[in-house]
């Protein structure tokens, strides 16, 4: 039996809300900060599903053995549920500041990873080639780069190391992606300009064409 990536990372997302809801209520932690990460999470994997449907990622449709999507990409993912974990288990008292930071991340890098998503889908629906305008203008990953912003705030709302170490090697391989995406686009003639002028991960902005 075979199931689609995206079925798989699916079920991941459709299971975020009630994982949460169930630690929650087993270890009667109903703290702001709980329901902080509830809505942080849920919303992230609301708005994923519904960008599954209007502008689907066509890499997830492949179609892999049941134990291969349990192994990966299911396991890696559930690895994130630590975080909430250690946050409601150890009914953590977060300090005000952390209130402000980690929405500030979660948005940013909401924004950053789903309208560059779209923006990838559309524009390549019109033209192939090199997406140099935009948010890529700058970083030839906004979507990477939204994705970590986004899973850095789960990770803050932790108050544990653990979940930033998860992230780092999701990091990690982020940046695989990111070298395999970089010698993919080496073919367009145009490549050497716009690497130039933008960063792998982070915008590259030049200071000097300001003054």
């Amino acid at each position: 039996m075979k199931l689609s990536i995206n079925f798989i990372i699916n079920t991941h997302k459709i299971l975020v809300s009630p994982i949460v809801l169930f630690l929650m209520w087993y270890y009667n932690n109903w703290s702001a900060s709980a329901f902080l990460y509830l809505g942080l999470h849920g919303t992230y994997s609301l708005l994923w599903l519904l960008k599954q449907e209007l502008y689907p990622d066509k890499r997830f449709e492949q179609k892999i053995p049941v134990w291969i999507g349990f192994l990966t990409p299911f396991l890696p993912l559930a690895a994130y549920y630590i975080a909430p974990f250690l946050l409601i288990s150890k009914h953590i008292i977060l300090p005000n500041w952390a209130f402000a930071a980690a929405p500030s991340l979660y948005t940013l890098g909401i924004f950053m990873h789903y309208i560059s998503d779209a923006q990838k889908h559309y524009t390549l629906r019109l033209q192939k080639g090199i997406i140099d305008d935009g948010l890529f203008a700058r970083t030839r990953n906004p979507n990477y780069l939204g994705e970590i912003l986004i899973y850095a705030s789960y990770a803050l709302l932790s108050w544990h190391w653990l979940p930033f170490l998860i992230l780092s090697l999701w990091v990690v391989y982020f940046f695989r992606n990111m070298h395999k995406k970089d010698r993919s686009m080496s073919r367009h003639a145009n490549f050497s300009t716009y690497k130039n002028k933008t960063g792998m991960l982070f915008p590259k902005i030049d200071f000097t064409s300001r003054l």
